[in-house]
């Protein structure tokens, strides 16, 4: 939360009380834990079982009650209409399939459920980054965006999206708000090191790389 503290903002923890919530790719449930200690009914599901493990950890550490499974997020192994609420940060963009993740989460959804998902932005300054050092300075300026993130950024196969494709992505649902947020991490100098706070008011949100994209099911 020190890089990401803007993730309280998206996420409203408190709001959730008494509800029901699926985290879809938990890691090692950070969030997950604030969603329970809020008074949630909280599910989370990762691939990794070593994440799972984790978060069962950190619910008990925390006093609090839950569900971890270890599950693929293109198949979740839930009943349809189960779910107040969907949330997961920063995982659907290194699931081979996005699309399939998307309607299992709308089929998962109870009607008037909310969803909230962060997806990597591809209109940004750290895709920009990625263009200079592997596209202008490697001599390959014809690169694409998608390709360079695919490529040199985390995972192998990690996508990035504009607006207007992540609008289509969850067409399924109603009342869309799709935010750009900028994040430590578009001004980053080296591995660790990062421009002040105060330089972010220098750049729109617009070049941010997180994406915020947040609807209900009708």
């Amino acid at each position: 939360y020190r890089l990401e503290p803007f993730i309280f903002r998206y996420a409203q923890f408190e709001r959730h009380a008494g509800k029901k919530v699926l985290e879809v790719g938990c890691g090692v449930g950070t969030d997950l834990v604030q969603f329970a200690r809020a008074g949630a009914d909280v599910v989370g599901i990762d691939l990794s079982s070593r994440s799972a493990s984790l978060a069962r950890t950190g619910l008990q550490v925390h006093g609090c009650q839950g569900q971890v499974a270890i599950a693929d997020a293109e198949n979740l192994p839930f009943k349809n209409s189960q779910f107040d609420l969907v949330y997961s940060w920063g995982v659907l963009h290194h699931t081979p399939d996005p699309e399939k993740a998307i309607r299992e989460i709308h089929r998962v959804s109870r009607p008037g459920a909310e969803f909230c998902v962060m997806l990597y932005h591809r209109h940004s300054l750290v895709a920009l980054q990625l263009y200079i050092v592997f596209a202008l300075l490697s001599l390959r300026p014809f690169r694409r965006l998608q390709d360079l993130v695919a490529n040199h950024h985390e995972s192998t196969g990690t996508k990035a999206y504009t607006k207007r494709e992540a609008k289509s992505l969850f067409s399924l649902f109603e009342d869309l708000r799709i935010e750009t947020l900028l994040t430590p991490y578009d001004l980053r100098v080296g591995k660790n090191r990062f421009f002040p706070q105060w330089a972010h008011r220098l750049i729109p949100r617009s070049f941010g790389w997180f994406m915020v994209i947040q609807g209900r099911k009708a």
